[in-house]
């Protein structure tokens, strides 16, 4: 697709990856409306980007249906949804409380779904749209301690899958992007210090991958795509 003109919603775009990929699509000549929960963050955020900002919680289902709305209002239609709000709890099994457990799977599966129910209508209308659901490597394999975060990826890549077979006759693609460890404020959120060093990935690595898988043409499309660092140091 043509990315000049086109009109994006990114869900947790105010930082990190989503701030990344809003960046990427508005300098390829996209509008884009960014969602996120902290007020100042968001507000910083669009201003930066000359995005528009929808104070939203993509767990709460009065939120996401104003999110269409203002996103209509401000453009008229919508041609990407980046499902890209999420965030992690890391604890053991067996310390693992059901309170972490549900606000993960809220967000990370709950508010991707939501989010992406009320495109596949805009876009199985409209005969044409793409959502990007950005996964993680997570969700390819398990770890200790990854018993909601992991799941939640696990959750996130299936119903890509069951979307894709779903959409596709109505011309929508469906994205999955998995990125693999990426310095951004996450690991401070969840709990946990990431070393910072050069040969890391960052947000604008995964920005690339989304630009990239977005602007084929519309005939074909990348299923999925995962993103390592070459040779990550610790």
């Amino acid at each position: 697709m043509n990315l000049q003109n086109a009109t994006a919603l990114v869900t947790g775009g105010s930082r990190g990856i989503g701030y990344s990929i809003a960046k990427a699509l508005i300098d390829a000549g996209a509008r884009v409306a960014i969602t996120g929960r902290d007020d100042k963050q968001l507000y910083k955020a669009a201003e930066e980007l000359k995005a528009v900002a929808i104070r939203a919680d993509a767990s709460n289902e009065a939120d996401v249906l104003r999110t269409y709305r203002e996103v209509m209002q401000a453009f008229g239609h919508l041609d990407i949804l980046v499902n890209n709000a999420g965030f992690g709890v890391f604890k053991k099994l067996v310390d693992m409380d059901r309170a972490s457990f549900d606000a993960v799977f809220a967000t990370n599966v709950t508010g991707a779904m939501l989010m992406g129910r009320e495109a596949a209508k805009h876009f199985i209308e409209r005969n044409k749209g793409n959502i990007v659901n950005i996964c993680s490597t997570a969700g390819v394999r398990g770890a200790p301690t990854g018993t909601a975060y992991y799941a939640s990826k696990f959750a996130l890549r299936g119903m890509t899958e069951c979307w894709r077979t779903e959409l596709r006759q109505y011309n929508v693609r469906v994205f999955l992007v998995n990125p693999s460890e990426v310095l951004t404020t996450f690991g401070a959120v969840a709990g946990f210090v990431q070393k910072e060093n050069e040969t890391k990935l960052r947000g604008e690595d995964i920005a690339h991958a989304v630009k990239a898988v977005l602007e084929m043409d519309d005939r074909g499309f990348t299923p999925e795509v995962t993103v390592f660092a070459t040779n990550p140091k610790d």
